[in-house]
């Protein structure tokens, strides 16, 4: 007669009241290769994190773990962390958990980050918050002039009649001063209050 696995010998003991049966010997090699099948998953997985990571080098010690060993130092992915989807506002992230998270803007100028993207957010065991496009919004190139608000200093860019909000940090990466030309990117087919910067031409 063929044993009983032991989730069924379980089941079984708690159906009458008795002492359920001990797992055999094949049974517990089974649980133990179906947990080491689970490890080895969440170990490619993390390592799929680090491949498409958009992160500088510096941060990609969020997405490791490095344990000591008798033979010395082993890396390996550090355990998923939260992970939240969301839209990009032009600064933020609005979370299908309807909250906002800051994008950075060094991130969101460098990715030149579309009002509309929609952007994935983990957020690692450490607190770390880590940004990857994974939606890009479908965009179109304007042409435009880059204009400072002389009381707040922000910076926008005036195109076609109207007036887009830019990052401080695309400005500056390209050396922008008011009055040069810009090429902005915007959303092909929705209103928007941002821009991204994709270039800026020196009028002088």
């Amino acid at each position: 007669m063929p044993e009983k696995p032991a989730k069924q010998n379980a089941d079984d003991a708690a159906a009458t009241g008795s002492t359920p049966e001990p797992a055999t010997g094949v049974e517990t090699k089974f649980a133990l290769a179906r947990r080491i099948i689970a490890s080895l998953k969440e170990e490619l997985a993390g390592l799929e994190r680090i491949m498409t990571s958009d992160a500088d080098p510096a941060d990609l010690e969020d997405l490791i773990q490095r344990r000591a060993s008798v033979d010395g130092e082993t890396i390996g992915p550090a355990q998923e962390g939260k992970i939240i989807e969301g839209v990009f506002d032009g600064q933020h992230m609005v979370g299908s958990d309807g909250r906002q998270y800051l994008v950075p803007p060094n991130y969101a100028s460098k990715s030149k980050l579309v009002e509309g993207d929609i952007l994935k957010l983990t957020i690692a065991p450490n607190g770390t918050f880590l940004f990857k496009q994974i939606g890009p919004i479908e965009r179109q190139r304007v042409m435009g002039v880059l204009t400072r608000d002389e009381h707040t200093g922000d910076w926008k860019s005036v195109a076609n009649g109207k007036k887009y909000n830019i990052l401080t940090a695309s400005v500056t990466f390209f050396k922008g001063t008011a009055g040069d030309d810009c090429v902005i990117l915007v959303p092909k087919s929705a209103p928007s209050r941002w821009a991204a910067v994709e270039n800026v031409i020196k009028r002088y």
